[in-house]
């Protein structure tokens, strides 16, 4: 009886481990991810690349409760599609609006920053974080102003 146990044991062991070792046909590939750090370049695992015209912009002197935006254009001066997946600004004081679609190579996206300087006061210097799925992964956009009360100018 111990003998059967130990022979019943060893076969569903064997076959769980057997089991373990097929192939998972519902995994991703491997070549979806395009990381240009990788030991060797393959065919195939070119980039999307955020170009922007500036990355700053200064909207000078501006009257505490002014409201004021900029357009930040780029182009994807890349070989592959590029998505922008996040922007996030220093503060609360700026919002953000951007081309949600994919940008094809060649393709320009515009990123808009709107500045709300109520409560602000003195040099203000504010940053948009831009999170991508090309090069460089991360691009800063920064804005600087001169936020003065009014009656003081």
């Amino acid at each position: 009886m111990k003998k059967l146990f130990h022979t019943v044991l060893s076969l569903l062991f064997l076959m769980v481990l057997i089991g373990s070792c097929q192939n998972d046909q519902s995994k991703l590939p491997a070549n979806l991810i395009k990381n240009p750090k990788t030991a060797g370049k393959e065919k195939g695992s070119e980039m999307g690349s955020i170009s922007f015209a500036k990355t700053e912009h200064d909207f000078g002197r501006l009257i505490q409760g002014e409201i004021v935006s900029y357009v930040f254009k780029f182009t994807n001066a890349g070989d592959s599609d590029l998505i922008i997946s996040k922007v996030s600004a220093s503060c609360g004081c700026t919002a953000s609006k951007y081309t949600k679609e994919v940008i094809r190579p060649g393709e320009e996206g515009k990123v808009e920053i709107t500045f709300d300087s109520n409560g602000q006061r003195g040099i203000q210097n504010k940053t948009v974080s831009i999170l991508t799925n090309g090069t460089p992964s991360t691009t800063v956009l920064r804005l600087k102003a001169q936020v003065v009360t009014p009656g003081s100018y």
